[in-house]
């Protein structure tokens, strides 16, 4: 039976350190890499990264929509990759940024959650504009299975505060009752619960009381994006222990050179480390 989420990732940043290393093999990057902007050029990024980074990284966020826009044979590549996460003994969180209700919910959880799917990640992210309750069941399946979801929280592109800093009928933010309905969830897990939030490396401070969450935070943002891991306890206060700090483009650019991708990784993750642990 496979362990809960939160332990075999509190496990794996423990041995590897705290960093999420995006595999976004975004068409410039392909070109930087000099790789042909085709099936056969994003498996040779994507694998190539997680390659050089097997043995260092303790968690790898593939985005969904740069093998998606290749089609069936991106989707092919992304099996590969996920499959390639696993044999190195790191974490897949799949950026798939899925939300709907019923059974269609149900499709996507069975997809990237359920056991024997090919696409089946260690945790995926999920958007709540639907309401976080859609997610009642995707939860289910996800602790179930050993699996985790991260749903978006506080994201850092300029439209977000519309939605997410709104005011619902209780006088709470929609950032707040997303914070709730997953604290709620991780309640009485240990170490970590199976249901995290992502939240920007670059928002300003928010008003808001993460400790109580007892679950993992998704990060993105740090290096290229302009956040910094010494930056995170301004965001996150006491809290801080429980970013997961992801990078992306800081780390990519660095490629092909599997070397050079590791330094960059692990500077990354070292700061990342002394962050997190900063009285």
């Amino acid at each position: 039976m496979t362990a809960p989420y939160g332990e075999r990732l509190t496990a794996a940043v423990g041995e590897r350190g705290a960093l999420c290393v995006g595999v976004d093999p975004h068409p410039g990057l392909l070109d930087r890499w000099d790789l042909p902007r085709d099936a056969a050029g994003l498996e040779r990024f994507a694998r190539g990264v997680v390659a050089a980074l097997a043995e260092t990284v303790a968690v790898f966020k593939p985005q969904s929509a740069f093998f998606e826009a290749y089609g069936s044979a991106g989707i092919a590549v992304l099996e590969l990759v996920l499959a390639d996460i696993a044999q190195a003994g790191a974490i897949s969180l799949l950026d798939v940024k899925r939300g709907d209700i019923g059974s269609t919910m149900d499709a996507y959880a069975a997809a990237y959650l359920a056991d024997g799917s090919t696409l089946a990640a260690d945790a995926i992210t999920v958007s709540p504009y639907l309401g976080v309750e859609t997610f009642a069941a995707t939860a289910d399946l996800a602790e179930k299975h050993g699996r985790g979801v991260y749903v978006l929280a506080l994201t850092s592109n300029p439209e977000a505060p519309a939605q997410q800093q709104a005011r619902t009928a209780a006088g709470l933010s929609v950032a707040e009752t997303v914070l709730d309905w997953a604290a709620a969830r991780n309640t009485g897990a240990v170490p970590l619960g199976s249901v995290g939030l992502v939240v920007g490396a670059t928002i300003e401070p928010p008003d808001l009381d993460f400790t109580r969450l007892n679950g993992s935070i998704l990060a993105p943002g740090v290096g290229a994006q302009g956040g910094e891991p010494e930056h995170l306890p301004a965001i996150f206060g006491a809290a801080t222990p429980l970013v997961l700090p992801s990078a992306s483009r800081e780390v990519l650019a660095a490629g092909p050179d599997p070397d050079a991708l590791r330094r960059v990784a692990k500077s990354l993750a070292d700061r990342s480390n002394a962050a997190r642990t900063t009285p």
